[in-house]
C-alpha cells in the first residue's frame, strides 16, 4: 500500500514522459520509498515531494530544495577495466543561512559518501570554519568486467522550510592515474581535497611520491591509501588509515609494491583548515564556542611526482662501497705493523750485532756492560746498591741509546723503579714537611713528568682500567632500553602509518624490512668499525708494553710518558657505542630520542680532555668515578636543555651561572695541580691570594704557562655562556657539544704548542695523522652543517630541508658525515696515541709537565 502511493505520488510529481525504470532505477525508488515510510513526510498536512531527474555530466544545475521537497540526480557512466576515469562533484550553495545546511548524499555501488554544505571543519579548539564550496571525488569500485555500466545518485535534501539556491555539477576526471616521472599539477583546499590513483609499472616494486609547491602555508596533508572505498579526504580523518605526513613546500613517502596487495594505490592531499601542525601562527581563540570563523582562501596549488626507488643493486653497492670504506683502514693497519714488526726485528738484529762486536775485539769497557745475571747477583749478595745512574749509563752505552739489562732478580728492577717514584731524601729538610712532599713537589716553577708519576705503576694501571670497566657497564645498561625504544617506535610508525613521528630526509630514506631508513643506520658502521680498530691497536700497544716490562726494558721502566692504556679503552668502546646509539637514533629521529646520539660524543670528548692530562700528569688525573658523575651532569643538563631551555629565561641565567662557577673550579685545580680544596674559607683565601700576589706586590703568575690558558679558557667559555644566555640557541644538544670541543680543541692547540716549545718533536706518523684529520674534521663539518632534517621545528618544516641522495644514489649528506666523522674520531685518537712517541727515550725527568 504504502509502495503503491509512493510510486503514485513519484509519478506525479514527475515531469515529462514516462522513464524507462531500469533495475538500478526502481531501487532508487524503492529505497525513497522507504525512507518516506520510516521517516514519515513531514508535519501532518505537509506533502513531502521526491523529484528525480536524469543528469548529466558537466552540466551545471542550479536548483533550489526546501524541507517540502527533495531531488535526485541519477548519473550513469561506463567503467572500462583497463581505463580508471576518476568522477568528480561540485556543491556551491548561494545561500548564508548555516542553520539548516543541505544535505548531499551521492550513492554508489559499494560506497555511500554524504556531506552538508556549508560544511563545518573544525580546528584546534574545536573552533569552527565554514566551506560554502565543496568539491569530493568519488571512489571507483573495481570491475572484473572489460565494460561495464555503473549508476550513482546524487541526494540533496534540508530541514529548512525557506528555499535555499545551490549550484551542483558533476565531471569526470580524465587524468586520475598519475604516470611515473611525469608531473603532475592541481589545487587543493580544505572543502575540495584532491586523490588520484597510482598502478605500480612491471617491473617497479617500490616508487617514491614526492609533493611539492611554492607555497609555505596553507599546512596540508598527503596521505597514501589502499584502493577502497570510501577515501578517507577530509582533515578529520584523513589520519584513520593508510601512511600519511604533513608538509608546507614538500613532501615524500615510499610506496612498497608489498604493502598493497591491488598493486596501485590512492595518492591523497588535504589542506588543513589551520596551520598550527605545520609551525604556522595560531588563530585567536573564538569568543564563544559555537562562532564560526572565516577561514579565508585557502587554496594551494600543488605539484606531485611518483618516481621508481632504487633496486637491490643499489643497496648491495651501497652495503659494499660502507664496508669496503673501513675494512681498507684495517688492511691499512695490517700493512704498516707488518713493516712495523720488520723494521724492528732489523733494528734489533743491528743492536745485538753492535752489542757483540766489543766482546770479540776484547774491549773491557764495553764488556763490562755486557754483565751476565750472575754478576749482577753477586753484587746483590755482596750488599751493593745499584743506582739507577749506574743503570742508565749502562743502558745508554750503546750508539742508538736502546738496549736491554737481562735481570734474574727482581729486587735490581724494584729498586730502580723506587728510586725514580720517589724522592731523594737530601732533597729536603730535616722539617716534617716530608710527609706532604706533594705540596713541595707540585709547587715548582718547572715540574717534571717524573715529579707527577710518582704513584706505583700498578696501582694506577687499575685506576685507569676503571674506565674501560665503568663504560663497559654504562654502554650495557644504556643499549638495551633504547634498542627496546626504538623498536617501539618503528613498530608504531608502521602500524600507524603516522610519517611526521620520525624525522629522516624523507627524499633519501630508503627502507628494509621493517626499518624506514636503512641507508642512515648502515652509515654508522664506521664508528663500530674503526672504534673496534682502535682497541686492537691499543691492545697491540699494551702487549708489546707489558712485554718490555716483563724483560725490564729501560725505556719502557724510566722513559717516555708512562704507558697507561685504561683510557684509551674507553675511548674506543665510547667510539664503537656512538656508533650503535646513532644508528638507534636513526632508526626514528625525533625530539625524544635525541639524547642517544648526542651522550657518547660528550663522553668522548670528556675522555679526549682527560687523556691529554693523563699524559703529563698521571697521578693526579681524575678518577673515573668523578669523571663519569660530570658527564651524566653534563647529560643531565643537555635533556632539561632541550625539554625546558627553549626561550626560558631562568634556565639560561641558572645554567650560565653554573657553567662559569665551572670553569672556574677547574681552573683553579689546573693552576695549583689539584693542591686546593673547597671549603667554607676558600673566598677568603682568593680575595688574600689577590692581595698579597696582585694588590701588594704586584707579582705576575707564578705559572705563566698554565695561566695564559687558564686565560684563554675562561674567555673562550665566558663568551660562549654569554652567547647562550642572550640568543638562547634551539639545538641546546649541540650547544653544548659545541662548548665540549671547544675546549678540547683549545686544550689540544695548548698542548702542540707547549710541547714544541719544550724542545720535543712530532714524529712524521703523528704528523700525517694531525693534518689527515684535520682535513677529514673539515669536510665532515660541511656536510654536517647541510641540515637535512631538524627536530628544532615541526615534521612539516623539517621535510623542507630534505634533499635528494649525492653518493651512490643511496647516501646523503648525513650519512656521508657519519662516515666522515667516524674517520675523523678515529684519526684524533691515533694522534693522542702518538703523538708523543718521539719521547719513549727519554727519561721522564727531562720531560717537562705543562
Amino acid at each position: 500500500m504504502v509502495l503503491r502511493s509512493c510510486w503514485k505520488s513519484r509519478h506525479k510529481n514527475s515531469s515529462g514522459p514516462a522513464p524507462c525504470w531500469t533495475r538500478p532505477r526502481l531501487a532508487a525508488l524503492l529505497w525513497l520509498c522507504v525512507t518516506q515510510f520510516v521517516c514519515g513526510s513531514g508535519a501532518e498536512g505537509e506533502t513531502n515531494n521526491v523529484i528525480q531527474k536524469d543528469a548529466e555530466f558537466d552540466v551545471t544545475y542550479n536548483d533550489t530544495v526546501t524541507s517540502e521537497n527533495q531531488t535526485i540526480y541519477a548519473f550513469n557512466h561506463t567503467v572500462s577495466r583497463n581505463k580508471t576515469e576518476g568522477v568528480r562533484v561540485f556543491v556551491d550553495v548561494l545561500s548564508q543561512g548555516f542553520e539548516s545546511p543541505i544535505l548531499f548524499v551521492v550513492r554508489q555501488k559499494q560506497a555511500v559518501v554524504s556531506f552538508q554544505v556549508p560544511l563545518i571543519l573544525r580546528g584546534l579548539y574545536q573552533r569552527k570554519y565554514p566551506y560554502s564550496h565543496v568539491g569530493r571525488t568519488l571512489c571507483q569500485p573495481p570491475t572484473r568486467a572489460a565494460s561495464e555500466t555503473q549508476y550513482f545518485f546524487v541526494d540533496v535534501s534540508t530541514l529548512s522550510s525557506l528555499g535555499t539556491n545551490y549550484q551542483l555539477r558533476v565531471s569526470r576526471v580524465e587524468s586520475f592515474t598519475l604516470q611515473t616521472d611525469k608531473k603532475f599539477s592541481f589545487t587543493a583546499s580544505p572543502s575540495q581535497p584532491q586523490y588520484f590513483k597510482y598502478v605500480f609499472p612491471d617491473g617497479v616494486d617500490t616508487v617514491i611520491v614526492k609533493v611539492n609547491s611554492e607555497m609555505t602555508f596553507p599546512c596540508s596533508v598527503m596521505s597514501i591509501q589502499d584502493i577502497q572505498c570510501p577515501v578517507y579526504d577530509l582533515d578529520n580523518n584523513v589520519a584513520f588509515i593508510g601512511m600519511y605526513q604533513t608538509m608546507t613546500k614538500k613532501g615524500a613517502i615510499t610506496v612498497q609494491r608489498k604493502d598493497f596487495p591491488s598493486n596501485s594505490f590512492y595518492v591523497v592531499v588535504v589542506v588543513k583548515t589551520e596551520d598550527e601542525a605545520c609551525g604556522g601562527p595560531l588563530r585567536f581563540y573564538p569568543l564563544r564556542p559555537d562562532e564560526l570563523i572565516d577561514a579565508g582562501n585557502r587554496s594551494k596549488f600543488i605539484d606531485v611526482i611518483v618516481t621508481p626507488a632504487i633496486n637491490s643493486e643499489v643497496y648491495v653497492m651501497g652495503m659494499l662501497f660502507c664496508l669496503g670504506i673501513f675494512l681498507s683502514f684495517y688492511l691499512l693497519t695490517l700493512l704498516m705493523t707488518c713493516l712495523e714488526n720488520k723494521r724492528m726485528k732489523k733494528r734489533e738484529v743491528f743492536q745485538i750485532a753492535a752489542d757483540m762486536s766489543p766482546a770479540e775485539t776484547g774491549n773491557p769497557a764495553t764488556s763490562k756492560t755486557q754483565a751476565s745475571p750472575y754478576e749482577y747477583g753477586s753484587f746483590a749478595d755482596n750488599g751493593s746498591t745499584l743506582s739507577s745512574e749506574a743503570i742508565t749509563d749502562s743502558a745508554t752505552s750503546t750508539d742508538n741509546n736502546y738496549g736491554y739489562v737481562e735481570q734474574s732478580l727482581d729486587s735490581v728492577g724494584r729498586s730502580r723503579q723506587e728510586s725514580l717514584s720517589s724522592v731523594e731524601e737530601d732533597d729536603y729538610d730535616t722539617l716534617d714537611d716530608i710527609t706532604s712532599d706533594k705540596n713541595i713537589v707540585r709547587t715548582k716553577k718547572f715540574l717534571c713528568v717524573s715529579d707527577l708519576s710518582r704513584k706505583d705503576k700498578r696501582i694506577l694501571s687499575k685506576k685507569y682500567q676503571i674506565y674501560f670497566w665503568n663504560i663497559a657497564t654504562i654502554a650495557v645498561f644504556y643499549a638495551l632500553p633504547v634498542v627496546q625504544l626504538v623498536i617501539t617506535y618503528q613498530t608504531v610508525v608502521n602500524v600507524t602509518g603516522n610519517q611526521d613521528i620520525c624525522f629522516y630526509n624523507f627524499l633519501c630514506a630508503h627502507p628494509l624490512g621493517a626499518l624506514s631508513a636503512f641507508n642512515n643506520i648502515l652509515s654508522n658502521l664506521g664508528y663500530v668499525l674503526l672504534g673496534l680498530l682502535f682497541l686492537l691497536i691499543v691492545l697491540k700497544r699494551d702487549i708489546v708494553h707489558n712485554r718490555a716490562l716483563v724483560r725490564n726494558d729501560l725505556n719502557a721502566l724510566e722513559c717516555g710518558i708512562p704507558k697507561h692504556f685504561g683510557l684509551y679503552y674507553a675511548m674506543g668502546t665510547a667510539l664503537m657505542m656512538e656508533g650503535l646509539l646513532s644508528a638507534c637514533y636513526h632508526v626514528c629521529p625525533n625530539y625524544t630520542n635525541f639524547q642517544f646520539d648526542t651522550s657518547f660524543m660528550y663522553m668522548i670528548a670528556g675522555l679526549c680532555m682527560l687523556k691529554l692530562y693523563q699524559k703529563r700528569h698521571p697521578d693526579i688525573n681524575a678518577s673515573a668515578y668523578t669523571a663519569y658523575a660530570c658527564l651524566a651532569g653534563v647529560i643531565f643538563f643537555s635533556v632539561l636543555g632541550v625539554v625546558f631551555g627553549k626561550g626560558n629565561t631562568v634556565f639560561w641565567i641558572i645554567f650560565s651561572v653554573i657553567h662559569i662557577l665551572s670553569t672556574m673550579l677547574l681552573s683553579t685545580q689546573l693552576y695549583y695541580m689539584g693542591r686546593w680544596r673547597l671549603d667554607a674559607g676558600i673566598l677568603r683565601r682568593i680575595v688574600y691570594v689577590i692581595y698579597t700576589d696582585c694588590i701588594r706586590q704586584c707579582s705576575g703568575p707564578m705559572y705563566i704557562d698554565r695561566m695564559v690558558l687558564l686565560v684563554m679558557g675562561n674567555i673562550v667559555n665566558w663568551s660562549l655562556a654569554a652567547y647562550g644566555l642572550i640568543e638562547r640557541p634551539n639545538d641546546f644538544a649541540s650547544y653544548l657539544l659545541a662548548i665540549a670541543i671547544c675546549n678540547l680543541l683549545l686544550y689540544f692547540a695548548f698542548y702542540i704548542i707547549m710541547k714544541l716549545r719544550s724542545g720535543e718533536r712530532i714524529q712524521c706518523l703523528a704528523l700525517v695523522c694531525i693534518l689527515f684529520t684535520a682535513v677529514v674534521w673539515g669536510f665532515a663539518l660541511y656536510f654536517f652543517f647541510q641540515g637535512l632534517s631538524t627536530w628544532q621545528k615541526t615534521p612539516a618544516e623539517s621535510r623542507e630541508h630534505n634533499r635528494d641522495c649525492i653518493l651512490l644514489s643511496f647516501f646523503d649528506d648525513h650519512d656521508i658525515w657519519h662516515f666522515l666523522s667516524s674517520i675523523a674520531m678515529f684519526g684524533s685518537f691515533l694522534v693522542l696515541l702518538t703523538m708523543d712517541d718521539d719521547l719513549d727515550t727519554v727519561q721522564r725527568d727531562k720531560i717537562l709537565a705543562f
